[in-house]
Formats: C-alpha cells, sequence, structure tokens
C-alpha cells in the first residue's frame, strides 16, 4: 500500500519507521528543510528520549487521557525505543529522575538514527511540503492529500503527525488539527502547557534570577490541592519559572486555565512550623542584640530579606530581642505558608508543550484510526495527550507515531 506520513518530526519518524516496516511503500512529507526540528531543542539540546522509570510511575506522569494510552504504551514501551536507539547507532545513558540521553549529549544523534532507519527502508522523504487538506473518496474514506502547491498526493492511508502549537518556529502551527477538525474531527482547545506563570504580585520583577531549592510549591481550586510537589523554582521578571512551576503549570491550564488563583510556597518544608520556631528563636538569640534586618542571613538568601521583612510585618530597625511571640508567630507563618498570585500562563512561544487537540473518543487507542475517517491515522502531539517533563512526552510521540505506522 502506498501511505503518506505528514509531519517528520519524532511521532511523524517513528510513524513511517512503522509503516515502512510492514513492507508498505511510504512517503514523508515534512514542511521544513529538515526532519526532527524540534527534536534538536529538546532537553537544551541534548534530547531526553525517554524516561526508564516503570510502566506504573509512567503513567503517573501522564496529565490528560492516560487510558487512551494503555494500547501504544504497551505495545511500544520505554525499554523498546531504548532499544530501538541502541540498535540504531545511538548509545543512551540513563541520568537522575530515569531521565534518558544520547550518551554524546547530542539530540542531533537522535535525528541522524532515526534519519537513518528510514533511509534504509526506503522511505521517501519531501522536503518544503505542506499539506493544505486531505483528499476523500465519495465514502469519506481516505484518498490522499493536497499541498500548499495545490499538489494531489494518492494514498491508501494517510498519518497526520503535524504536531500542537508550542514552538511555532519549529513548523507546529496547529494548521494540522485545523484541517481534521475542517473534517469532522472535535478539537480540545489547545493550550500552552508546561509553561511558566504570571503573577499578580511584583514579586518577579523584584526577585529575578532568584533560584529557590528545596521548596514545596503548591496551587489550590478553593480548598482543592490541585498540584502539591517538592523542589526548585525560579522568579523571573514576568512571575515565576523552573521545574517545579513548570510541571504545576499542566494541572492548572487542565483545570483552571485562565483563572487567578492563589498558590502556596514552603520555603522550609523540612520543618514543622514549631521546629521553624524554635530555629528562629536560637537564630535571634545568636542575634539579639542586632536589628531584625540584619538578623536573617542565615534564613533566606540575600535577595529575599529585605522582601521578607516587608512582608512579615516587623520594623526592619526593631532590635531582635524586642520582637513579640506574636510577630514570630507570623514570620513562622509567612516562611511555611508565602502566597501569592497567578494570574495566567506565559504563551506557546514559551510553552514546552501542547494540552488540548484531536478529542481522543473519536480516535481507536489500538490502531491510532480516526473513527470518522476510515484510513486516516493519527500520532503525537496534535492528540488531546500530554504529560510531564522527563521524557514522557517524547515516549507518547514514540509510542503513538510507532503504533499508527505498525497497524496498517
Amino acid at each position: 500500500m502506498k501511505i503518506i506520513v505528514v509531519g517528520g518530526g519524532a511521532a511523524g519518524m517513528m510513524a513511517a519507521i512503522g509503516a515502512a516496516g510492514q513492507g508498505h511503500e511510504v512517503e514523508l512529507l515534512e514542511r521544513n528543510e529538515k526532519l526532527g526540528k524540534k527534536i534538536y531543542i529538546t532537553g537544551k539540546g541534548r534530547c531526553n528520549v525517554t524516561n526508564a522509570c516503570d510502566m506504573e510511575e509512567f503513567f503517573g506522569n501522564i496529565v490528560s487521557n492516560e487510558k487512551f494510552l494503555y494500547s501504544s504504551l504497551y505495545q511500544y514501551d520505554n525499554h523498546a525505543v531504548m532499544d530501538f536507539f541502541e540498535e540504531n547507532g545511538c548509545p543512551l545513558k540513563i541520568e537522575r529522575g530515569n531521565r534518558v540521553f544520547p550518551v554524546s549529549d547530542h539530540a542531533s544523534d537522535i535525528t541522524k538514527a532515526l534519519a537513518d532507519k528510514l533511509k534504509a527502508l526506503g522511505v521517501k522523504i519531501t522536503f518544503h511540503c505542506k499539506v493544505e487538506d486531505l483528499i476523500l473518496n465519495e465514502d469519506g474514506s481516505i484518498a490522499g492529500v493536497l499541498t500548499a502547491k495545490k499538489e494531489r498526493k494518492p494514498a491508501d492511508r494517510v498519518i497526520f503527525a503535524t504536531g500542537g502549537l508550542s514552538y511555532e518556529p519549529t513548523g507546529s502551527d496547529g494548521s494540522g488539527i485545523r484541517i481534521l477538525e475542517k473534517h469532522g474531527h472535535k478539537i480540545s482547545e489547545p493550550k500552552p502547557a508546561l509553561v511558566p506563570f504570571e503573577l499578580k504580585e511584583d514579586y518577579g520583577a523584584r526577585l529575578q534570577g532568584l533560584a529557590l531549592k528545596n521548596v514545596n510549591f503548591s496551587i489550590k481550586n478553593g480548598k482543592k490541592k490541585v498540584y502539591d510537589g517538592f523542589g526548585e523554582m525560579l522568579f523571573t521578571h514576568f512571575g515565576i519559572s523552573g521545574p517545579l512551576v513548570i510541571s504545576a503549570s499542566s494541572y492548572y491550564v487542565k483545570q483552571m486555565y485562565g483563572k487567578e488563583v492563589k498558590c502556596t510556597i514552603d520555603l522550609k518544608p523540612a520543618l514543622t512550623e514549631e521546629q521553624l520556631d524554635k530555629r528562629i528563636l536560637r537564630e535571634f538569640e545568636e542575634n539579639k542584640n542586632k536589628q531584625f534586618k540584619n538578623a536573617l542571613d542565615k534564613l533566606f538568601p540575600a535577595k529575599l530579606v529585605p522582601l521578607m521583612i516587608e512582608l512579615s510585618g516587623i520594623d526592619p530597625e526593631k532590635k531582635v530581642n524586642e520582637i513579640t511571640k506574636e510577630e514570630r508567630k507570623n514570620l513562622v507563618s509567612l516562611i511555611k505558608n508565602w502566597e501569592m498570585t497567578i494570574t495566567g500562563t506565559r504563551g506557546f512561544r514559551e510553552a514546552i508543550i501542547t494540552q488540548g487537540g484531536v478529542n481522543v473518543k473519536q480516535v481507536n487507542p489500538s490502531t491510532m484510526e480516526s473513527k470518522v475517517i476510515p484510513g486516516l491515522f493519527m500520532a503525537g502531539e496534535m492528540l488531546d495527550i500530554d504529560a510531564l517533563t522527563g521524557g514522557f512526552n517524547l515516549q507518547l510521540a514514540w509510542s503513538t507515531g510507532y503504533l499508527a505506522g505498525n497497524s496498517i
């Protein structure tokens, strides 16, 4: 059969490999001048290929539609992906948090392994080829694609893997999703995810560049905790970023996108309020004749001290031995529950992935074939599937791509 794969990213390349491996004649259409443009920038240019954790833990890191992904992930799991790259000339290594990278630390080696395999399987690659529409038979099944240059490309089966809307310069501008919407597919609104937060307060501007390590960060929707995590975060000119915040954003976008919500930082999560109070008492005892403003350098990074003094409501000139129990209690509460207001997220330009896309209820999870258009398959980020950082999203691309190609 003649198969056309639209999109030469992670999912598209793996789909073409899967289809060609079944003995089909495959043509891969890529709008850019090279394959895997987004792969080059993943993992800060090192490419976090997958995550080597066990499957139970893996599913715990999926944010949207984990049940839909059972078939694809069990048929082509993280170890199958690791074997693929190792066997195709790209040795891998496992780092902290089970993150998997090429030994060379070069994302280009991942793309090269895929490109070499495509070549070995005889896949025809057409660059600078943007698809504008689908061509359908009279019965509504797939007949091929129409390119932006008005060239009709007939095919027995078509796999769409055109990505979401994040990193638009790489070619993922949502046009593939819009084509499928035009042909009757329901779309869950695409939103930026794994993305920094903007704050109402001016803390970002005042603390720009300050990284906080080993803190607890949580978001509540009313009384319900939407996210609670431990790790590192960063203040930026517009608000907050860093690993903790990036992960939290996916849950915020899922449940409260565009809403103003409170988030809380616990600056000393290893201590209870009682233990922290004792520690502050010790600090104050050692510095009892100092002014409050000069007695906090062991508690906070220097950049944070002026803001903490201000928020505590304690007079900075006050002698430490004059601070009341009530004032100390307020300081403890501030350190354990420093509250700020999220007004929203940054846009797609700064988002690592897209949340939303083609509604998975219209896709067969065992084959990735559309339930709307027979003979049309889809894979990767254009589907309403997403996960946290750490190699999980690329694994979703590999798994859904391989299943789509292999099912034909």
